[in-house]
């Protein structure tokens, strides 16, 4: 039983023992993988590696910056407008 589309998926054992390099590849990349028996989850999949650090809103100010002209037609396209 392979539930797709999140960041989380549940294997039946005889699956996971089937796709196992699959299953370490995919929970190194950050996926939480879930074996189960008789479709009670028994044991979690997760990399040991170290979380990515959670974004922070407005941690980039000042470091973009908007041309003056940034809403101008370029001349090639002017035909267009």
């Amino acid at each position: 039983m392979t539930i797709m589309g999140s960041r989380k998926s549940t294997f039946n054992v005889a699956e996971a023992k089937a796709q196992f390099s699959s299953i370490v590849r995919r929970a190194v990349a950050g996926e939480e993988i879930v074996i189960a028996k008789d479709n009670k989850p028994l044991v979690k999949i997760v990399s040991l590696s170290a979380p990515a650090q959670p974004r922070i809103p407005g941690s980039a100010k000042g470091r973009a910056r908007m041309a003056a002209d940034f809403d101008r037609t370029p001349p090639d396209f002017d035909e267009y407008v």
